[in-house]
């Protein structure tokens, strides 16, 4: 790693280990408009010398994506890293790390997100760099055949690691034909088809000004920044106007749907449960947030105390929400020994009960409360991490005071309230329920939980 790279990323680090604030008070960033009408939101910062540039793009997301084509969002993302009209993917590469900066582009389900940062010297360079990238890709065949060939390997690499797979297994068992059951990396069918031609129209038709929203934040001038951004950024063009597509509601299951993926040489069990979850920005987020800290949000949650520190089942067991524009969804994941598999579950099915109809003590969810307001702040202190929410919270219209009030709602958070939040999104009966192990051994551990469609890992696809 070269000396300046090292710099960097010693900076960002001591960045991030300054104090949070008492008061927690995301700061309002101020508003600029480049000359082709991109919206970048600005805020100086001077503790360290480093400047980040976050942009991201509506409507070039997976979940916009052809079924067809899947995996072409994240294809497309990627290949704008890899060359320029005027530099090849390893030009671009070694300018950037001679630098010591980071520059990255990727794509999510709603959107794809360009990520630059460097220390104040060299932001004029990297900003070149990224925008070029965006502006003149190569779109090189030799570039496009390697990306298709790594992406068929992982695919095929992916379940030869049930904890990996069972993701996999999960998204199509619960999204099914929604885009958001859409695989990043794509399917060995839309590999096969996928052409150099289809990644250039995708980016044509994809790609503009028109619905970007864009941050920085660092030591930089206004003006000056200004006049960078409108020598890079502001002269993109792209699509005239980029298709608007709204992502379709999620699915909600109805009832229980079982699926064991048999993987003959498994030693071990994994599984994903998963259920309707709330929206980006919903009323019950806060105190959704308590209470999923204390089912399977951190180390001493629910899940983590029963199936790690006292039975010894596991590693590792946790709980998460994932939200989207339209909605959003309740995953818990461990794994254990294919002989334990069916005690694993159970705890976790009576957790879920408890949880639904007794709710948490509360010293619980006072103790679930300081932990979010102690963690969170701090994870919004460096340029990077606000550069970012910046431009997030731009992108879906949520509001600079979001974080502000998203931490007042957890501190009102009473056991009334967290108690409501897991009755209503802790499933009962409405789940999706996948495990990837040997079914010789514990699909017999598994018929008592339902009816299980069973699927060979051997099998085309997930």
């Amino acid at each position: 790693m070269k000396t300046r790279t090292i710099a960097v990323l010693i900076l960002i680090a001591l960045a991030a280990a300054l104090p949070a604030r008492a008061a927690f008070k995301l700061p309002a960033p101020e508003k600029l408009v480049l000359k082709n009408g991109i919206t970048v939101y600005y805020l100086r910062t001077t503790e360290t010398p480093i400047v980040s540039f976050r942009l991201m793009l509506r409507g070039a997301g997976s979940a916009q994506e052809p079924a067809a084509l899947e995996g072409i969002a994240s294809l497309t993302a990627e290949l704008l890293q890899k060359g320029t009209a005027t530099k090849n993917a390893d030009a671009v590469a070694e300018a950037v790390d001679a630098m010591g900066a980071r520059f990255g582009i990727g794509s999510s389900e709603e959107m794809v997100a360009f990520s630059a940062d460097s220390l104040s010297e060299h932001f004029a360079s990297l900003l070149a760099i990224a925008a070029d990238c965006l502006i003149n890709p190569a779109f090189a065949e030799e570039e496009f055949q390697k990306a298709v060939k790594t992406r068929r390997d992982s695919l095929k690499a992916v379940k030869d690691s049930p904890g990996a797979a069972v993701r996999s297994y999960f998204a199509k068992a619960y999204y099914g034909s929604h885009p958001l059951g859409h695989l990043s990396n794509g399917s060995e069918e839309s590999l096969a088809k996928m052409t150099l031609a289809d990644v250039k129209a995708y980016y044509k038709t994809y790609y503009g000004p028109a619905k970007a929203a864009a941050a920085v934040v660092g030591d930089i001038d206004k003006a000056a920044l200004l006049k960078l951004l409108n020598g890079s950024f502001g002269r993109w063009k792209g699509a005239a106007k980029v298709p608007a597509v709204a992502l379709p509601p999620l699915p909600k299951p109805q009832g229980i749907k079982l699926l064991l993926v048999d993987k003959p040489d498994a030693t071990q069990a994994y599984w994903v449960l998963g259920a309707p979850g709330y929206a980006l920005g919903a009323p019950v987020t806060p105190a959704a947030a308590v209470m999923n800290t204390l089912f399977g949000g951190r180390f001493t949650s629910w899940l983590s105390t029963e199936l790690r520190i006292k039975r010894g089942l596991t590693y590792g067991a946790s709980s998460s929400f994932a939200t989207f524009s339209s909605g959003g969804t309740f995953t818990a994941s461990s794994y254990t020994k294919n002989d334990k598999i069916g005690e694993m579950l159970q705890i976790v099915f009576d957790l879920l009960k408890k949880a639904r109809g007794d709710g948490f003590a509360a010293e619980e969810v006072e103790s679930s409360r300081n932990y979010i307001q102690g963690q969170f702040p701090p994870t919004l202190e460096t340029n990077a991490s606000k550069a970012g929410v910046y431009a997030r919270l731009a992108f879906f219209n949520l509001g600079f005071d979001y974080y502000d009030r998203y931490l007042a709602g957890v501190q009102k958070a009473d056991p009334a309230a967290v108690k409501a939040a897991a009755a209503k999104l802790l499933p009962s009966d409405g789940y999706v329920l996948v495990v990837v192990g040997k079914a010789a051994e514990i699909k017999t551990q598994l018929d008592k939980f339902g009816t299980w469609s069973v699927k060979k890992i051997t099998e085309p696809g997930f």
